[in-house]
């Protein structure tokens, strides 16, 4: 499905760059945007890589994700009946899939690879995905979205008087393409032209030069001494968790309790940033969750590893070696993707597109207003923000077209991104069917947007 997409991209690019004028920017966008995909997008992602890889290595041979997956194993055998049951791809899918939802984008990246890692374990036809790696890229970039934080932000700095209000109408739309994705991808999966070929016409177990994923450990059961820790840590956290939800509370406690010892006490805790203080109580606790989210990884994990006997700091960096090899090894598919995106961009084809589209889309009530924004949305995160930025300023924070704006932004995934980091870092070249499936899903997503906010805001 890449082939043809990524060589017509390149073809347009080059036509319509030619006969408007632009042939020499579709030039400079090729080079500029093989360089970012290097210099801006690998690299600076290596050290993310690793440090989550190392977490993830730790949470592993603590036996975490075992645990993870043990607990979720009804739902996730019957998304992934490929996968053995305990296998630890279902406990790093689930735990990219929680990112996901809580809008920790940069945590689930490292996350989803991971989890890719494993299925490619799993898989006997090397550069070719798996029912399971397809169903996985489809739920992936139609992820339940329970904040879209990004959107929320840029209403709020421009002023809205609401900015959570897209809350429920992302969730919404989210559960729609969800959905879609999911029954998109069972369904694709099974169709002559993406069915997998017999395994007798394949070679026998893939070589894709990564490291096996750790075995289960053996690691001894928490002491008495250990379960107090972590007694005490829950206690930590649960506090913290109440000062950032509750600060006006805690400086209450703080006020009455500074005579017992007024020098060691003669502070007031911050409260929360004014976007976040505005925010209703129920999406006030998911933010907050959210904001701990990382901090608690990076705490909980070592931990907990080292209290069942790990040696934390040898098991991490052997885990976050890893994070270059990812990132150097999807270097040539991050390029390949890009450059044709840039290339696209600059020649005036989302323009010409969108003048082509417009006056049917707005016959059957599409803000053609907002159709940049959903011909972009598959294929750049950073120009999309741009143009929802724009769509902001021009007709307000708290006019519908913003509202909408908001709410495909934080229902959809820059889908053709996702499926070459993901598929790039295991060297997936036969994508199959992931791409209809996740444009399946971005497209389920945006109509549910629309008839959402018409319904809710109208």
């Amino acid at each position: 499905m890449l082939n043809p997409i990524w060589l017509w991209l390149v073809l347009l690019s080059v036509f319509i760059g030619g006969f408007s004028g632009h042939l020499g920017a579709v030039t400079e966008a090729a080079a500029m945007s093989a360089k970012d995909a290097v210099m801006s997008i690998a690299l600076p992602l290596a050290g993310w890589f690793a440090l989550w890889l190392g977490m993830m290595r730790l949470a592993e041979l603590a036996g975490l994700v075992q645990l993870l997956a043990q607990a979720l194993r009804p739902v996730m055998r019957r998304l992934f009946p490929e996968v053995p049951p305990e296998h630890p791809a279902l406990g790093t899918m689930a735990m990219n899939m929680a990112a996901n939802m809580l809008g920790l984008g940069n945590a689930a990246t490292p996350l989803g690879l991971k989890a890719m890692k494993h299925l490619e374990q799993l898989n006997p036809r090397p550069g070719t995905a798996s029912n399971a790696m397809c169903t996985f890229l489809a739920m992936n970039t139609a992820s339940i979205q329970l904040i879209p934080a990004t959107a929320i932000g840029i209403l709020a700095i421009n002023g809205s008087k609401n900015p959570t209000a897209i809350v429920g109408s992302a969730l919404l739309a989210t559960l729609c393409a969800f959905t879609a994705g999911l029954i998109s991808a069972k369904l694709l999966e099974k169709l002559p032209r993406y069915r997998l070929a017999p395994l007798e016409a394949v070679s026998e177990a893939p070589e894709t030069g990564l490291e096996s994923a750790p075995a289960p450990a053996q690691v001894p059961p928490l002491t008495s001494g250990g379960k107090f820790l972590l007694a005490l840590y829950w206690i930590a956290m649960g506090l913290l968790f109440w000062v950032l939800c509750f600060p006006d509370h805690a400086n209450a406690v703080l006020a009455s309790l500074r005579p017992l010892a007024p020098r060691a006490l003669d502070f007031s805790y911050a409260p929360l940033g004014e976007n976040l203080a505005r925010l209703k109580l129920p999406t006030r606790l998911l933010s907050v969750v959210g904001m701990l989210a990382l901090p608690f990884a990076f705490t909980f994990f070592p931990l907990y590893a080292w209290l069942r006997g790990v040696k934390v700091y040898e098991e991490f960096v052997e885990g976050a070696r890893e994070g270059f090899q990812v990132a150097t090894r999807i270097i040539p598919f991050l390029v390949a993707i890009l450059v044709a995106v840039g290339m696209f961009r600059k020649a005036g084809g989302i323009d010409l597109l969108s003048k082509i589209l417009g006056p049917a889309l707005g016959w059957i009530g599409f803000p053609v207003d907002l159709l940049p924004l959903v011909l972009v949305r598959p294929l750049s995160g950073g120009a999309t923000t741009g143009i929802f930025t724009e769509i902001v300023k021009t007709f307000g924070p708290d006019s519908l077209n913003s509202l909408m704006a908001g709410t495909i932004f934080g229902s959809t995934e820059t889908t053709f991104y996702v499926i070459a980091v993901y598929f790039g870092s295991v060297s997936i070249r036969r994508t199959r069917h992931a791409v209809p499936a996740g444009l399946i899903a971005d497209l389920v997503g945006v109509i549910a947007s629309i008839v959402i906010c018409r319904l809710m805001f109208t």
